[in-house]
């Protein structure tokens, strides 16, 4: 009975152990405080401009080019999306004049 006894102390004590690890720690270090605004966002932009850094830049003859895609891919979107336009518009005109 003594060995019972004994592992049901170990236990509980494991217990009381796990349950103090948990609870969050309250700290009233000034050190531990979160930064201020001004700090964080001066800390964003310095990691910004080091990310930019870092970039690989596309040279001005390979820009032009994705530009001239871009734009050429614009423009075929436009034409379509405006002959569906017209198309509706003309539907939506001959069902109008139908009920007249």
């Amino acid at each position: 009975m003594q060995k019972s006894n004994d592992s049901t102390e170990k236990l509980d004590a494991k217990k009381t152990d796990v349950k103090k690890q948990d609870a969050p720690k309250k700290s009233a270090k000034k050190g531990d405080q979160k930064p201020n605004i001004f700090v964080r966002a001066g800390r964003k932009i310095k990691e910004t401009f080091s990310e930019l850094k870092r970039v690989t830049w596309p040279s001005l003859p390979q820009a032009l080019k994705s530009t001239g895609v871009v734009i050429g891919i614009v423009l075929i979107f436009l034409i379509f999306i405006t002959a569906i336009n017209y198309g509706f518009s003309a539907l939506l005109q001959l069902l109008t004049d139908l009920g007249v």
